[in-house]
């Protein structure tokens, strides 16, 4: 059983998506977790004095959205890196014309997908960190985990929405890179190369349509 250098590299992309969608989904429910559930994503903070205020909220299906699209993209990898290992244990081509056009598109489905989720979560951690900035009582947006809240006891929610951002931007690279393996393979197959009348092909075709030669006396 031989096994590429590629197919390991596909491999341990695969594996680190499947992680990076882990981990930006797990993260985001739990920042979701410290605030009864809602979405904190693009929300506005007050100060009352003595503790900070949720103004409001975005809409709950925004962060289903994102960890949505996290899971989704967790169990394709999952279900790549599985497919993969089989291809690499059964000795089997792991690509076809068809199957490779087919993933290939796919592959820039997710890749859309991730680019929305990633971007939401970035814009929307940057309103939220703006709206606790402009209370004036903090001196970054990481201290508001330190502050007294009130009707919520958000301990990490700064840093689970960092760790959801980040695995979100590193998962959309690493979708870059499998993207840009899928065309190199595609570009390598190349067209169908068309039959000429000389070729051994083109005669057992039109024999097989129009019948041999007759037999010379």
């Amino acid at each position: 059983m031989a096994v590429s250098v590629l197919q390991l590299v596909e491999l341990a992309l695969h594996g680190a998506a499947f992680l990076c969608g882990i981990v930006c989904a797990s993260a985001l429910t739990v920042a979701q977790g410290e605030f009864g559930g809602w979405c904190i994503l693009y929300g506005t903070v007050s100060w009352n004095g003595t503790a900070l205020v949720p103004k409001s909220f975005s809409h709950i299906s925004l962060c289903y959205f994102v960890s949505a699209v996290s899971v989704v993209v967790a169990l394709y990898c999952f279900s790549s890196l599985l497919y993969g290992i089989y291809s690499c244990c059964t000795n089997e081509s792991q690509w076809d014309r068809t199957w490779l056009s087919i993933t290939l598109v796919v592959a820039f489905i997710i890749l859309f997908f991730l680019l929305i989720a990633a971007c939401i979560l970035r814009v929307g951690m940057d309103a939220l960190c703006t709206s606790i900035m402009q209370t004036k009582s903090l001196s970054s947006c990481q201290d508001a985990e330190h502050k007294p809240w009130v009707s919520y006891s958000p301990t990490r929610f700064y840093s689970n929405l960092y760790s959801a951002q980040a695995s979100a931007w590193v998962n959309m690279f690493l979708w870059c890179l499998l993207t840009t393996r899928l065309l190199v393979q595609r570009r390598r197959e190349g067209p169908l190369p068309l039959l000429r009348h000389n070729d051994p092909e083109w005669s057992a075709e039109t024999e097989a349509i129009f019948g041999g030669r007759p037999i010379q006396p």
